[in-house]
């Protein structure tokens, strides 16, 4: 994909550096020496070092690494970045120092790019929301056209929540607590009030009677039929006694 991307890395994985020139024989090598994230005596000089006093983190210290691959893809480079506390956030407990990679054209301050990846956590729990109280995944749709429109609403249906924070009553279930900041799915449980006072631009519903049908001389073409996908079962062979 085409696009700037910061991705978090287990500690225990391994990486390549680039490989030395080319020695005139044999095949070209594609891969350097190992990098490994918790092996500290594989690691290379840092290309550049900063400490930065956060307000909330206390003192940090962010370290740059470039020119470094995944074993399976030598030809996409990356950088690595390794973000470090300084101070201890407990007397028995020493947080573990986070590992990013950024692949794109042209990588932020490293003072910057550390605090991009805490946008992550909004974004999950803006998913987590889509799924389950918006109900995203849930209609099963006959094409992709129906599926990107119920998507697209997905968005919407959040700014919604959002603009009406301040004019809904909390409502909380007989188990729940009552909130003074209300959350998008607290909103959500509220909405009914707001709705039933702002009406519906929606026509009123029609008697009940026999239909009509379809019209005559209309062409009825049957819904489109697609392959229904199945996973395999994998078994596990039975052994004869002996």
């Amino acid at each position: 994909i085409q696009a700037d991307k910061l991705i978090r890395l287990r500690s225990n994985l391994c990486l390549r550096t680039a490989p030395p020139p080319y020695s005139g024989k044999g095949r070209p090598r594609r891969h350097g020496n190992k990098f490994k994230l918790n092996d500290s005596t594989t690691w290379t000089e840092t290309i550049e070092t900063v400490e930065w006093d956060d307000p909330q983190l206390g003192k940090l210290r962010i370290s740059l690494w470039k020119d470094l691959h995944f074993q399976a893809a030598p030809q996409h480079q990356l950088q690595l970045i390794r973000v470090e506390r300084i101070e201890r956030l407990y007397s028995w407990k020493m947080p573990k120092p986070l590992w990013l990679i950024w692949i794109g054209e042209e990588m932020p301050s490293l003072a910057e790019i550390w605090q991009l990846y805490l946008r992550r956590f909004g974004v999950d729990h803006w998913y987590r929301l889509a799924k389950q109280r918006l109900h995203w995944t849930l209609p099963k749709f006959s094409t992709p056209f129906q599926c990107e429109r119920w998507s697209d609403l997905m968005p919407m249906i959040t700014w919604e929540l959002w603009l009406a924070r301040e004019i809904v009553e909390d409502r909380p279930l007989p188990w729940q607590k009552s909130l003074s900041k209300l959350t998008p799915g607290r909103v959500a449980q509220a909405m009914p009030g707001v709705l039933a006072a702002i009406g519906t631009p929606a026509c009123s519903a029609k008697l009940r009677g026999k239909s009509p049908g379809w019209p005559t001389g209309q062409q009825r073409l049957p819904r489109t039929r697609y392959p229904i996908v199945k996973k395999g079962v994998s078994r596990t062979k039975k052994h004869s006694k002996s």
